[in-house]
């Protein structure tokens, strides 16, 4: 598979997150019925079993959470202690811990991780 056909496949799955963000955001329930009809109205060919295995996941991940774990992950990697040359050698093992720490905080995405493989 090449690079470009790589990117279409992740594209398509990334289209399933972003409906429910969509929902989300709206204050909509992220249901089965919801995610599809989103899905359908920006022209795309929905997958039940994947709108299926999406809902069930997002059941247990509270989004708001998720999203400023998200947002605040690269704040941290673009701290000062990182853009200094001098230190960087000594900053490394820092950042590898807070990243370690990032992964552990964004547990509730396990399950999301595992639908698009």
């Amino acid at each position: 598979m090449d690079s470009a056909t790589s990117l279409d496949k992740k594209g398509e799955k990334m289209e399933y997150v972003y409906a429910a963000m969509l929902l989300h955001s709206a204050e909509k329930d992220i249901s089965e019925e919801a995610v599809n009809s989103v899905l359908t109205a920006a022209g795309v060919e929905v997958d039940g079993g994947r709108v299926k295995a999406l809902v069930a996941s997002l059941s247990s991940v509270d989004i708001e959470e998720a999203m400023s774990t998200a947002v605040a992950a690269p704040v941290a990697a673009a701290s000062p202690a990182a853009a200094s040359g001098g230190a960087a050698a000594e900053a490394a093992p820092a950042e590898a811990a807070e990243e370690e720490e990032a992964e552990e905080e964004a547990g509730g995405f396990e399950g999301l991780g595992s639908l698009f493989g």
